[in-house]
């Protein structure tokens, strides 16, 4: 993908398919990491001049960082779904009560909240985020028992460990994977609605399209040239004929809602954002808070030392990237924000 960057086991913006077999490693440990984009009814005029007090309510509604609701969510629809975690790996088993206070939360790292405007200035909500604390946990576990099966000893490179189709070591990969990749689904969903009734205490008319949402860290059963595979997307979205996605920039650039080409070259996929072009370290060593402030002009933010590695400059050219992928999906929507909660 055109926003590549150096990731463990496999590379951030790689797209694998294999028949018979799938490495952990090659959808990461952010299980299900994605975002979400809706459409709202209000335009630019119908926002304050300060977004200060927006922000606020957001970082009040939703914990960020390694912070959780005091009581779970309560969603009647979730019921079926709690139920089924018993079934995974008893190496979790504990961590039902955290999970359920993390749904919900946005995490830290790369995630965010966003409020955005389109080329028509009307407010559109985005979020970044991931399954948390029980999808890395889940992943950690399985990515240690692929590297220890016989048949992995012999690779050049230990984190490019496979499960084989028909072994249970796959089958309960398979199973604890597909109920993260849900975990992190409805984690986005909760926190839309958590969005959503912020901006109901601003504005009690705002009303919302369907929302747009994708995974870019994920496993999926598909069938290219004729072949049933397993393909893993680790910082991409799917891009088939017709599917909408999101691919945002940083926290200071531009966001994309698109539209899938369907390009088999690619088995139907895109980039999942700008992709950093300097680790983490780099970019604290490289830039300054006053930089930082420059960057992320007329955006209400964060702008701290805390948010340093996620300066715009850490990252590609979000218009470069998209330019480089034509091929790959059409532009929907581009969005810019005005107001952005880091995790």
């Amino acid at each position: 993908m055109p926003d590549v960057h150096y990731g463990k086991g496999a590379t951030v913006g790689s797209v694998i398919a294999m028949k018979g077999a799938v490495s952990p490693a090659a959808v990461g440990v952010d299980v299900g990491c994605g975002v979400g984009a809706v459409k709202t009814s209000l335009t630019a005029k119908d926002l304050p001049d300060d977004l200060r007090a927006w922000r606020s309510a957001l970082e009040r509604a939703i914990p960020v960082g390694f912070n959780e609701h005091r009581d779970p969510i309560d969603r009647p629809q979730d019921k079926p779904f709690w139920e089924e975690f018993r079934l995974l790996t008893p190496a979790v088993k504990d961590l039902m009560g955290k999970a359920r206070k993390q749904l919900g939360t946005l995490g830290g790292g790369n995630h965010f909240i966003e409020l955005c405007l389109d080329t028509e200035d009307r407010v559109w909500m985005m979020l970044h985020s991931g399954s948390r604390n029980i999808g890395k946990s889940l992943a950690e576990i399985h990515i240690q028992r692929a590297k220890k099966l016989a048949h992995n000893q012999d690779l050049p490179d230990r984190d490019l460990a496979v499960f084989l189709a028909g072994t249970r070591e796959m089958d309960e990969y398979r199973r604890d994977l597909f109920w993260a990749q849900r975990y992190a689904m409805k984690n986005r969903e909760a926190m839309l609605d958590l969005y959503g009734s912020v901006l109901r205490q601003f504005r009690p008319d705002v009303r919302f399209a369907e929302p747009v949402l994708c995974h870019h860290n994920y496993l999926a059963e598909e069938t290219h040239f004729g072949e049933e595979v397993l393909v893993t997307r680790k910082g991409a979205i799917r891009a088939g004929k017709g599917d909408l996605g999101v691919i945002p920039g940083s926290m200071g650039t531009r966001s994309y809602v698109v539209r899938g080409l369907g390009n088999p070259q690619s088995f139907e996929s895109a980039s999942h954002g700008a992709g950093r072009r300097m680790s983490r370290g780099e970019a604290k060593r490289r830039f300054s808070v006053r930089d930082l402030m420059a960057q992320t002009k007329g955006v209400e933010c964060r702008k701290d030392g805390g948010v340093l590695d996620e300066i715009p400059a850490a990252y590609k050219p979000i218009e470069q990237v998209m330019e480089n992928q034509k091929d790959l999906v059409e532009v929907v929507a581009e969005l810019r924000q005005v107001l952005c909660v880091k995790g």
